[in-house]
């Protein structure tokens, strides 16, 4: 996260900031205020922190809220204080990683409530904004979902495309069980199925090979694409042996037919890739004293 910070900071910088070093006197110090132009969860306060005290270690940055805290309109969230130089080089970036991240933990936060009375949980995806994975998978945690795999390498996740290549379902989940004794490795193994038919390949090969720990071999099935209907079905038929987690072109308004289905978890990538940002701003001393 540092690292894309860091990245971000120079992108926007570049050779200088020519406008704040143009316009403002040398040696001026100023405070602001981030504020929230709208309600909702906030997220990325400490990163916009991190922000500040990169640009300039000697400005001071003090939280008014918590991350995951509810704010409304016009709530103060953040004081900086020193050089106003330093303030305006680092303002934008602070409120564009606070935007993202809000919105994202807001909106999770929505779809977790619309889950009330039921065992569901929401998970985000590998769907999220190249460079800003860590962040919005943050806001996800922030805004009381669960996340999923960080990446390739954390997870192993049989898609329809490992299941086609490789040529039938058992042969895929054969080879996942010689590479796992192999490496002598338990990650977690996750299972996406199409149809019934599918679903009973897998769970007959689940009971087939082990992990070397022990333990059999797929830790949960992803119903792919499934109606609400057909998910109950599934929840019906394989509930009671293994976690299932439903996924594809789930959205805030069709998300709670599937946790009511029974599934353990519903995956959405609407979470990352289609939120939009909460809105917030910064506003100088001079602006609440007018």
């Amino acid at each position: 996260m540092e690292r894309t910070i860091r990245w971000s900071l120079e992108e926007d910088l570049g050779s200088g900031d020519c406008t704040s070093e143009s316009s403002l006197p040398s040696g001026l110090h100023q405070e602001g205020w981030i504020m929230a132009k709208e309600s909702g969860v906030v997220a990325g306060l400490e990163v916009a922190q991190y922000v500040f005290q990169l640009v300039d270690e000697s400005l001071t940055c003090e939280l008014l809220s918590a991350d995951g805290d509810a704010v409304v309109s016009g709530q103060r969230v953040l004081r900086v204080e020193g050089p106003a130089k330093s303030i305006l080089i680092g303002e934008r970036l602070a409120l564009n990683f606070i935007q993202r991240m809000s919105g994202i933990a807001s909106r999770t936060f929505d779809v977790m409530a619309s889950f009330k009375g039921t065992k569901c949980a929401v998970l985000d995806t590998r769907k999220t904004t190249p460079g800003l994975r860590e962040f919005e998978k943050q806001a996800v945690k922030i805004g009381g979902g669960t996340n999923h795999r960080m990446g390739l390498y954390d997870m192993i996740l049989v898609k329809d495309n490992h299941v086609d290549y490789a040529g039938t379902m058992e042969q895929a989940l054969e080879n996942v069980a010689d590479y796992l004794q192999k490496l002598g490795r338990d990650l977690p193994v996750v299972v996406e199925v199409r149809n019934s038919e599918e679903a009973s390949a897998a769970m007959h090969s689940r009971k087939k090979w082990k992990k070397p720990s022990g333990a059999w071999l797929i830790d949960r099935l992803l119903l792919d694409n499934h109606t609400p209907e057909q998910t109950a079905m599934m929840v019906e038929q394989w509930g009671g042996e293994i976690p299932l987690e439903a996924s594809g072109g789930i959205t805030p308004e069709n998300a709670r037919s599937y946790a009511e289905a029974g599934v353990d978890f519903v995956s959405m990538g609407w979470l990352t890739h289609s939120v939009k940002g909460m809105d917030f701003s910064l506003k100088s001393t001079a602006y609440f004293n007018a």
